[in-house]
This record gives C-alpha cells, sequence and structure tokens, in this order.
C-alpha cells in the first residue's frame, strides 16, 4: 500500500538537543535521578521539539469521529446514534474532552471523519474501500499539517469502535480474540460474545494480512484519520501522545511496517481495555497514567498533558547546582 512508502527517510529525534538537556538533568538542584520518570519525558520532548529548553506551551488535540457498521450487531452498550449525539457535544465544548482541553489551554479540534455514514459491517466485507481508506487518511494528515503546537494529544469518538480496534490488533499482533478484545464502553457478558464473535468472524474473513491492508478491512475513518494524523505529526518533529486502545491500535500498523516509527509517540495512559496493555507492549512505551480510565475522546492523554508540562519546567526552569553557587 502507498502509506508504507510514506515512512521512508522519516526524521529522526534530535539527539543534541537530548543529550544537552539529560546533562542539564544531571545537575539541576536535586539528587541525582530523584525524578528520573519525569527526566526522561524531558529528555523525550526535548528530541523531538529540537531545542534543549522544551515545555508545553501549545497542546493541541485532535478527535476524530466517525460511525462503525458492525455497531449494528450489538457490540456496544449504547446505540450508533450516540456518536453523532457526543460529536456535537464536544464540537460545542460540553463533552469532557472539551472541557479538559479548555482547562489546560489546549486548542481542540473535533473532526467529523464519517459521522452518520458507517463503514461496511466488518463481519461480511471491508470497512472501508481503498478510495475511502485514502481520503480518511489524508484527512488526518491535513488536520495536522495546520496546527501550530508543541505536542499533540490524538483522540476518538465513535460507537464500536473498540470491536473494529481490537479486530485491528488481533490481526497484525496476531493475538488471540480473547486476549485483545474487552467490554469497551462497558457491555454484559452476552455483548462480550457478541464482540468477540463479530471480530472472530472478521478475522476468518481476511485471514493473513499486513497491516496497512488490515486497518482497511478491519477498521474505521476515524482509526486511518488517526493514522494518517501520527505519520504527518512525525514529518513534522511534533510529539504525540496517545490516547488509549482505540487510538493505540490505529496507529500500531505505522510501528509494524517500520519500526521506530512511532518514536515521537508516548501513551498518556493504560485503559483497562485488555489489549491497551498489550499493545503498548509491542510499542515498548510505558505508560504515563494507569487511572482505569475507558472514556476516549483523548481524555486519558489529556490528563496526562500536565506531567509532560511539568517534567520539562522542572528541568528547564529549575537551577543548577553550578547556578546557584553551590558547585
Amino acid at each position: 500500500m502507498p502509506e508504507a512508502a510514506l515512512l521512508d527517510g522519516l526524521p529522526g529525534p534530535d539527539r543534541g538537543s537530548g543529550d544537552l538537556l539529560r546533562a542539564r538533568c544531571s545537575r539541576v538542584l536535586r539528587p541525582t535521578g530523584a525524578l528520573s520518570r519525569l527526566d526522561e519525558l524531558a529528555v523525550w520532548l526535548a528530541e523531538w521539539q529540537r531545542t534543549d529548553e522544551p515545555g508545553v506551551d501549545r497542546p493541541a488535540v485532535a478527535v476524530f469521529a466517525a460511525d462503525h457498521g458492525a455497531a449494528t450487531d450489538g457490540v456496544s452498550a449504547y446505540p450508533a446514534e450516540i456518536t453523532g449525539a457526543m460529536f456535537d457535544a464536544l464540537d460545542k465544548g460540553a463533552a469532557t474532552a472539551s472541557v479538559m482541553a479548555r482547562q489546560l489551554g489546549a486548542v481542540i479540534n473535533v473532526v467529523d471523519v464519517g459521522v452518520g455514514e458507517p463503514t461496511g459491517n466488518i463481519r461480511h466485507e471491508a470497512a472501508m474501500s481503498r478510495e475511502q481508506f485514502d481520503r480518511a487518511f489524508e484527512r488526518g494528515r491535513e488536520v495536522v499539517s495546520g496546527l501550530d503546537c508543541d505536542l499533540l494529544v490524538l483522540g476518538e469518538m465513535g460507537i464500536g469502535n473498540t470491536t473494529a480496534a481490537s479486530a485491528v490488533a488481533c490481526a497484525v499482533l496476531g493475538e488471540p480474540v480473547e486476549r485483545m478484545v474487552g467490554r469497551g464502553t462497558g457491555v454484559d457478558d452476552a455483548g462480550l460474545e457478541r464482540k468477540r464473535s463479530v471480530v472472530s468472524e472478521a478475522l476468518a474473513r481476511v485471514g493473513d494480512i499486513e497491516p496497512f491492508e488490515a486497518l482497511r478491512q478491519l477498521g474505521g475513518f476515524e482509526l486511518a484519520a488517526m493514522c494518517g494524523a501520527v505519520l504527518e505529526a512525525r514529518i513534522r518533529s511534533i510529539p504525540v501522545v496517545l490516547d488509549g486502545f482505540v487510538v493505540t491500535s490505529a496507529v500500531i500498523p505505522l510501528q509494524l511496517a517500520a519500526a521506530g516509527s512511532l518514536d515521537h509517540c508516548w501513551p498518556g495512559h493504560v485503559s483497562p481495555e485488555p489489549g491497551h496493555a498489550v499493545l503498548l507492549e509491542r510499542l515498548g512505551r510505558s505508560p504515563v497514567l494507569d487511572l482505569q480510565m475507558r472514556l476516549g475522546e483523548g481524555s486519558g492523554a489529556l490528563v496526562s498533558v500536565p506531567i509532560f508540562r511539568l517534567a520539562a519546567a522542572a528541568v528547564v526552569d529549575v537551577a543548577t547546582f553550578e547556578e546557584w553557587g553551590l558547585a
């Protein structure tokens, strides 16, 4: 697929800026290693912001919303119509992520990539045609290309999208359905069995499949858009905070297609969805938080933004022993 060609020649981190900030971490007014996990986040920011004075002054949020054909199979605790209502609430500043973003001074972009126009039902057919996939992927890139930010939070909204995300994750990682499919919006035991059945039938339909084709066949418009958004962020060297299971499932094809292509991404949290921890293990990143959040909308990643902000300030703005006359 042509998306794979875009992974050639991606910019890497600025190791020079990271090394300078790491050296400062060892000299600031505190015992060496006292804030080692925060220092790790600050160095990561420095490498992708390409400065030894990183900060989180212009955070932005992109929440992509779409509907899913499989929602009609009872895979969610809520009807498909909720997607449109929640999109409206996000867009008008009344939803959780909107309020969180406002509190953080973050610009939020709520992007309709398929609300009211569901994908194909993955049990029986491809989620998207080639043209639909390309359009959603490029929409994600377009959104990020228009942002002026120093940290990007990715989120999603779409009834049925944990089913699509589970199918993608199972297909690309080769993991069993029982390990990857969770309760999503809170389905009961019968609902969980329906989800597992839908995912199993979808996987049987596609067989062995390469990562980007899995995203087209089994994913959703918002998943494709988030994949494009993360790629564009990499091209522009924008550090990205990933939200939960759906976001991570959407972007893991990039990592599988080209190792290291998600080095500019950090998981803001780990959700109770069982497959999320599996994906993060494959990604090789420890989440910043574990608050048992499963809302989506970018909310888990948003809660971690102050930690990134404080991590940078606790190195850049804190005096060193030399600066305080103690060396």
